[in-house]
């Protein structure tokens, strides 16, 4: 028996596509549970009419609207022995439930999932897919690397033995952003391993515009402090050099006014990079210069995020 569980708000568009899917795919011993977040949208209506044919469709609602409550809320009424996590604006191939409980077998692990695959979308999409899945983009972090297979740190989405979560608790629900990293990292904390299998294949639509993406990779690097403070052995380069690069982009700004040009060389060698990396893409060129947009765009979001997540950690300590 496993178990799916779908935060959803505002999926109108895509969660025709999630039910089919579910509805299609093999093991027949399933339930799905969806949290909706106070959808404003045809979503609910959708899920009531595919629940009122199938029975193993569940719908929840969340008035919170976060997704680490409405996670917390299907976990309370799940019965699968393994509970996989899907999102709306994610396809996944047809044997996808079949390659989770494959792999949990194979690897012994407790926590299993597949890598980010990028869906092409439009020209936005497929630059922010591509500089996502580099390590100029968004530094080791294993589960952007279609071809990587082993135990990692944290994995996309994920899918989860239902016991650990007795012994390591449920989702940080002060967390509105990476509260499946957190997880994971108190999850190894507690001795659980994670395992990354390519055979588990998912293609994921990223934001379409870069105002949306700027938005959510500020919201990465705002909660990721906290995260950190939480779990400090987690911390990695890739955290922190995104916001060392905004505030050196400061420096540079204010330096400007001054003669102090050796401050640009470091500058010039990130314009190289970007270039290098985006260049090395070799999309057509309507894709080609979105990704060398998409670099700074995601960097000085993290970054900035970053910075304003530890000036809010000192603000509470302040409090105190």
């Amino acid at each position: 028996m496993i178990t799916i569980i779908c935060p959803v708000y505002n999926e109108s568009r895509y969660i025709k596509n999630v039910l089919d899917f579910y509805i299609g795919a093999m093991p027949h011993e399933k339930e799905m549970i969806l949290v909706d977040g106070s959808s404003t949208d045809d979503t609910c209506a959708i899920i009531k009419s595919y629940a009122e044919k199938h029975p193993g469709i569940k719908l929840l609602h969340n008035p919170k609207r976060y997704v680490p409550h409405s996670l917390n809320m299907a976990l309370q009424q799940a019965s699968g022995e393994i509970i996989i996590r899907m999102d709306a604006h994610t396809e996944y191939a047809e044997d996808y439930f079949e390659k989770i409980i494959e792999t949990f077998k194979k690897s012994g692990a407790d926590i299993v999932g597949g890598p980010m695959r990028i869906a092409r979308g439009n020209f936005v999409q497929q630059a922010i897919g591509y500089a996502t899945s580099t390590i100029f983009g968004i530094g080791d972090s294993s589960f952007h690397f279609e071809d990587y297979e082993g135990f990692t740190d944290s994995v996309y989405l994920g899918a989860w033995k239902k016991h650990i979560f007795a012994l390591t608790g449920v989702f940080d629900e002060t967390l509105k952003r990476n509260q499946d990293d957190e997880f994971h990292y108190r999850a190894r904390k507690n001795g659980f391993t994670i395992y990354q299998s390519p055979q588990i294949k998912l293609q994921y639509y990223p934001r379409d515009s870069f105002a949306k993406v700027f938005k959510q990779y500020y919201e990465y690097g705002l909660y990721k402090p906290f995260v950190l403070k939480k779990n400090k052995s987690a911390i990695r380069w890739r955290h922190l050099v995104p916001s060392m690069f905004v505030t050196y982009l400061v420096v540079v700004l204010a330096a400007l006014l001054a003669p102090y040009y050796l401050l640009l060389i470091p500058l010039f060698c990130y314009a190289t990079l970007d270039a290098f990396f985006s260049i090395a893409s070799k999309k057509t060129f309507a894709v080609m210069w979105r990704i060398a947009v998409a670099y700074p765009v995601i960097h000085i979001a993290y970054g900035s995020g970053f910075i304003g997540g530890l000036l809010r950690m000192w603000l509470k300590r302040k409090e105190v």
